[in-house]
């Protein structure tokens, strides 16, 4: 009889380090809030050529996590933009396209190489894998000023200039970064990226034109959700109650079943949205993904 609380805190002890890990998790993944960054205010000619570090009427505004985009238009449809955000290794993207959808899409990927150069290239996305995005090919229409990429202390800026035949406003972007440095010029698979709808007229971001950036916000918030409180809140709750419940005859054996199968449910429920959004995002988190099926087979187990 003395084996079975042994056996109970054992379990209740595995459930919150699962939750601590599936929280962390889940953290990791989380959308970014935007927010007002001073770095709109840096003098950007110390480490921008001409054209890029004097933009004229200059427009800076947050866009994604560390994202700022800055910009500059003229009167014959010339848009100047630099777009910066923190950096340690791997590569920064910005993409242009006509349904919000990467593929067909047209990026400026800038990155820098183990020798510490910086690289910046025109990439054609024309399907999901790293051999279907085509370096030194798209659709942008650059123009005679060659891009440029820069470090300046933990902050990359991709700068480029666009001439289009008429005024740019609503224009669906892509956001995306990686880790991982591309190898010989071939992009690695991106951690993580968002989809948005941009107005370069008034300089709003408008996240309720783009219906697959709107729809993959939500599945990652209910994926979350479902997570911390079946993983995170019913299971480890059911476990406490048969731990320390033993004295109320039944009544903490039918209160530990209950809560150990809302908690199940829940985690079922997190894993069917967690596949539907890994479908839409195309994403590779093997970490995320090696953790949530060892969860999952975990609770299995258990129930």
């Amino acid at each position: 009889m003395e084996e079975c609380p042994k056996f109970l805190l054992s379990k209740s002890s595995f459930l919150l380090f699962s939750v601590l890990v599936t929280f962390i998790n889940s953290a990791l993944v989380a959308q970014g809030a935007d927010i007002e960054n001073p770095l709109c205010n840096t003098d950007l000619t110390s480490f921008l050529p001409f054209p890029y570090g004097t933009l004229p009427n200059m427009i800076c505004k947050p866009l994604w996590n560390s994202y700022l985009l800055r910009y500059s238009r003229s009167k014959n449809n010339e848009i100047t933009i630099v777009l910066s955000t923190i950096y340690t290794t791997g590569w920064v993207g910005i993409g242009f396209s006509k349904t919000g959808k990467m593929i067909n899409s047209s990026c400026i990927v800038g990155w820098m190489n183990l020798e510490g150069q910086g690289r910046i290239k025109q990439y054609h996305i024309k399907g999901f894998t790293p051999s279907e995005i085509k370096p030194d090919q798209g659709e942008l229409p650059l123009t005679n000023s060659p891009p440029f990429v820069a470090l300046n202390g933990a902050t990359i800026y991709l700068a480029f200039q666009l001439q289009f035949n008429k005024t740019l406003k609503n224009q669906p972007i892509l956001l995306a970064f990686s880790t991982k440095t591309p190898h010989h010029h071939r992009l690695t698979v991106h951690d993580d990226k968002t989809t948005l709808n941009f107005d370069f007229s008034s300089g709003k971001t408008d996240h309720s034109r783009t219906d697959f950036s709107a729809s993959i916000f939500k599945d990652r918030r209910t994926h979350g959700t479902l997570a911390l409180l079946g993983w995170g809140l019913f299971l480890p709750i059911g476990a406490i109650l048969a731990r320390y419940l033993k004295h109320k005859d039944s009544l903490w054996y039918y209160l530990h079943v209950a809560f150990q199968f809302i908690g199940f449910l829940l985690g079922i429920g997190a894993v069917v949205v967690g596949i539907s959004l890994n479908n839409k995002m195309h994403a590779s988190i093997p970490a995320h993904k090696g953790i949530g099926i060892f969860v999952l087979v975990i609770t299995v187990l258990q129930v």
